[in-house]
């Protein structure tokens, strides 16, 4: 539904469009990509690239996170096909950095170590957190078997149960997913810690969450 109070009198200036994407790959592996353009309502002039007309993109920007079953990232390419700036795209080879880190708690911070200031693209690094959560959103446990019977995968090595994380990275980064929520107790009963039980700060999970 769209937001209840109507606008006063108004004219659009600027929209910034993301779009993210999660992909089974053949070879067990998932690639979870995300596309970001920014655009402005009106015609301007910008130092390096002249007039830019209406519709063409200030910024355009895309993504690509591979990860595995355990969400480490195996793989990583960043492109800038738009900037304000000629040097802007020189800085995407560092996004390389983000390889065997694995997406959950701390992902912010460990994104911010790599990547921050003047390390990093901001506007590439901004998609980092959406990724995140799309790649939760990919990769779940319905997910796995759907992927293998789809490319004919038995029993991939970096699947093994043995490899992944004996506590899902989701658990206590939103209300929802609260140790002591209704949703744990029904989807992860094995997590699920009565309200009140939990203890002090030391039974919770270290990091900023993803």
């Amino acid at each position: 539904m769209p937001l209840p109070i109507p606008p006063v009198e108004r004219e659009k200036f600027h929209t910034r469009s993301i779009r993210c994407e999660g992909y089974a790959r053949a070879d067990g592996l998932w690639d979870i990509e995300a596309h970001m353009t920014d655009v402005k309502s009106y015609v301007f002039r910008n130092s390096w690239r002249g007039e830019i007309p209406v519709g063409e993109p200030i910024h355009e920007m895309w993504l690509r996170l591979t990860v595995d079953d355990r969400m480490e990232i195996r793989d990583v390419e960043a492109v800038t096909d738009n900037s304000p700036f000629e040097m802007c795209p020189r800085i995407t080879p560092n996004f390389k950095r983000l390889i065997g880190l694995r997406i959950g708690p701390g992902w912010n911070r460990k994104v911010k170590e790599l990547l921050g200031g003047v390390q990093g693209c901001t506007h590439l690094t901004e998609l980092l957190g959406p990724l995140a959560t799309v790649a939760f959103q990919t990769i779940n446990t319905g997910a796995r078997p759907r992927r293998d019977a789809r490319f004919g995968l038995a029993n991939p090595e970096h699947t093994s149960a043995d490899d992944r994380p004996a506590s899902p990275a989701i658990l206590d980064t939103c209300h929802a997913w609260a140790r002591e929520s209704e949703v744990v107790r029904e989807f992860m009963p094995e997590h699920y810690v009565a309200p009140g039980t939990r203890g002090n700060a030391q039974d919770r999970p270290k990091g900023d969450g993803a």
